[in-house]
């Protein structure tokens, strides 16, 4: 890949992404949210949500604090449920089946769809090699041999741009590995698995300049072979890495467009007021 754009004062949203083709309006979603109300405990966190994530695209949402991004994107996966008092409503489609429905393993959904944090979250006890391959363990007797887990380590690494860098470290801690190599292992980690979908909660928001690169680099890289979702707080990075953009605000969803489309000319005044510094 070419090296990336560095943030200016204005938006410089790329145009050669699939996002403004015609094409990409044709491409098939793999996950579609319908009339989705999160909940924490009386509090209604998200708000009627209703949108699709088409296959193989990269979509970001951005919103100010508090209005709910990580919220929806928690719901994707299951995980809001694993908050006390947390429930949803509403329906969260993958592949056409809903994966809230009561004949449905979480466990299984959240092997086909990934997630990844706002911090690095690797295993200390670990070694990177076993942090890589940690999502097989729950598989029991159902796992890949150990010499097979390897080669998937070793392919996972690559996949998310970190093989060249601890190819003779596998065998430490996960520990020793600076915070955004540590973020990129998180990422092989859930890479591992072979999702359809990967969900990153602001996953530079604790990075240094030179590692943010990095994880977009990586991000722009695995559009194509698999769905990204990613929450931010940066509309620079949303701008740079993303294909479509949605915008939420007090738990309601605003506008879901083509990113190049809604950076420069928004649907809706609210939109055009947060992207323009107005508020936020």
């Amino acid at each position: 890949m070419t090296e990336p754009r560095a943030a200016a004062p204005t938006f410089r949203v790329a145009t050669n992404l699939t996002a403004g083709s015609a094409a990409a309006t044709a491409t098939p979603s793999i996950v579609s949210v319908k009339s989705l109300d999160a909940y924490f405990g009386a509090t209604r966190a998200v708000r009627d949500a209703t949108l699709d994530f088409p296959e193989g695209q990269v979509t970001a949402i951005i919103g100010p604090s508090g209005c709910g991004k990580s919220t929806l994107l928690r719901t994707l996966n299951r995980m809001h449920e694993t908050v006390p008092t947390a429930r949803v409503e509403g329906e969260v489609l993958l592949e056409g089946k809903d994966i809230y429905e009561r004949s449905v393993n979480p466990i299984e959904v959240r092997k086909r769809i990934g997630m990844v944090f706002q911090r690095p979250t690797p295993f200390p006890t670990m070694s990177i090699r076993d942090n890589v391959v940690a999502g097989f363990r729950a598989a029991g007797r159902s796992a890949p041999p150990r010499a097979e887990q390897f080669e998937i380590a070793e392919w996972a690494l690559r996949r998310a741009a970190l093989w060249d860098e601890v190819r003779d470290r596998l065998d430490e801690s996960a520990t020793a590995l600076s915070g955004g190599q540590q973020q990129r292992l998180c990422i092989a980690r859930a890479l591992a698995t072979r999702p359809r979908v990967l969900l990153l909660d602001e996953p530079t928001a604790s990075l240094d300049p030179r590692s943010t690169q990095k994880v977009e680099e990586l991000v722009y890289e695995l559009r194509g072979d698999v769905t990204v979702v990613i929450v931010t707080h940066n509309m620079q990075q949303a701008a740079r890495v993303s294909d479509r953009t949605a915008f939420m605000l007090l738990g309601e969803l605003v506008e879901v467009a083509p990113t190049s489309r809604l950076f420069t000319s928004p649907s809706d005044e609210r939109t055009e007021a947060y992207i323009t510094g107005r508020f936020g």
